[in-house]
């Protein structure tokens, strides 16, 4: 019986590189992707060459009753949900206090910091009844650095402290739930596919002993926890 994954992130090449892993084990997978909107400069993820094309699954991150409509039609899709992995790729805007736009705010606060609390909600619950299940969370911060004269980066900053803080936060309290939680995250940029791979390896070989801890992916595929 195979597994069913739902991976659920922003456009980005993690994204699309976490897919094209779970497609090395299985032969096909639900996705939801929130659509780059603040001027990210994406790669739109896509199918492997010969292999079925995911289901994808529309998603409202600002909205509870889209979350959990998500998580529904997950599970009709596949039966079931065995792993959850969302993929958070924090968008490098640079731009002073002044210049920031009251909707890019709006978008940023519901893209990329409430959908993370609703989905992750509803995955829950589904976990919990089942008393099983793996929720994963990646956050990759290849493309936060800039120069000294560069302008300040308020956008992708303030994502990846919130996703780190949400993720450290379930990790803790992961070691009284019947489900795995799992946390990895990256500085590296260019090294996609090397990060998922590292990501699928790690729950299928440490099982258990890797589960609530923050694995961190480094320079030349060496890693440890956090």
């Amino acid at each position: 019986m195979t597994r069913g994954i739902l991976i659920v992130g922003n456009e980005s090449t993690t994204l699309t590189a976490v897919s094209a892993s779970a497609h090395a084990r299985v032969e096909s997978i639900v996705k939801a992707v929130v659509p780059a909107r603040l001027g990210e400069q994406r790669n739109p993820p896509s199918a492997p060459a010969g292999k079925n094309p995911d289901t994808v699954l529309v998603w409202n991150p600002a909205s509870p009753v889209s979350a959990r409509t998500l998580v529904v039609g997950a599970e009709n899709r596949m039966g079931k949900i065995d792993e959850a992995i969302l993929v958070c790729v924090p968008p490098a805007i640079r731009r002073r206090a002044d210049e920031l736009v009251p909707a890019e705010i709006d978008i940023l606060i519901d893209d990329l910091v409430k959908g993370w609390f609703l989905v992750v909600r509803e995955l829950a619950v589904v976990f919990r009844t089942r008393k099983s299940g793996t929720l994963t969370l990646v956050l990759s911060e290849g493309g936060l650095g800039g120069g000294k004269d560069d302008a300040p980066d308020l956008f992708g900053c303030t994502v990846a402290a919130s996703f780190r803080a949400f993720a450290q936060g379930l990790l803790a309290a992961s070691f009284k739930e019947p489900y795995r939680v799992f946390a990895f995250s990256t500085a590296e940029a260019g090294e996609d596919a090397a990060f998922a791979d590292f990501i699928f390896k790690t729950m299928e070989d440490d099982g258990k002993r890797g589960a609530g801890k923050w694995h961190k992916f480094g320079k030349g595929g060496l890693f440890g926890l956090l």
